[in-house]
């Protein structure tokens, strides 16, 4: 089984390819009998217009691997939620230049009225503005840091 997770280590999300969709925590389940690999997998989101793409990366990567017998399942409950990323898939995102998610998927912030304050992954300062709910990801939102200037994405919390 260790081989099998080795190998979805090494499939890229489409959309961040600094990660892999073992960070991402979207490979829920691997099982493996009589010589047939399952791999069960939760989109970030329902609509989510990577999710083809991954599962046929995944499935070519084990074919390639020797493993001829591949079926990808996609599992919606639970629902997949930021909390599931490694902790290396997110300094994968700070080192790309992507702010991470902070904190829990249960982020009320946005019930006060004020965007969440969240670190630049350039010059590590919280003094950062959102300037737009979505960018260019609907996964993902538009800051912008009023220190150094520069415009990045958050990862924000689902």
């Amino acid at each position: 089984m260790d081989q099998i997770w080795n190998i979805l280590k090494n499939v890229s999300d489409p959309e961040i390819p600094v990660l892999t969709v073992v960070d991402m925590g979207v490979v829920r389940e691997v099982e493996e009998k009589d010589g047939k690999v399952l791999v069960s997998i939760t989109p970030t989101y329902s609509g989510c217009p990577a999710m083809n793409e991954i599962e046929s990366n995944i499935r070519w990567a084990l074919e390639e691997a020797g493993y001829n017998e591949v079926e990808v399942k996609t599992i919606l409950s639970p629902p997949w939620t930021t909390d599931w990323m490694t902790d290396e898939g997110k300094a994968k995102l700070q080192e790309y230049g992507i702010a991470p998610p902070e904190g829990s998927s249960a982020d009320k912030s946005v019930l006060f009225g004020e965007a969440k304050k969240v670190m630049c992954p350039r010059c590590k300062s919280r003094n950062t503005i959102m300037v737009s709910q979505f960018g260019s990801t609907a996964c993902k939102a538009l800051y912008k840091c009023d220190d150094c200037k520069e415009p990045f994405d958050y990862f924000k919390c689902l």
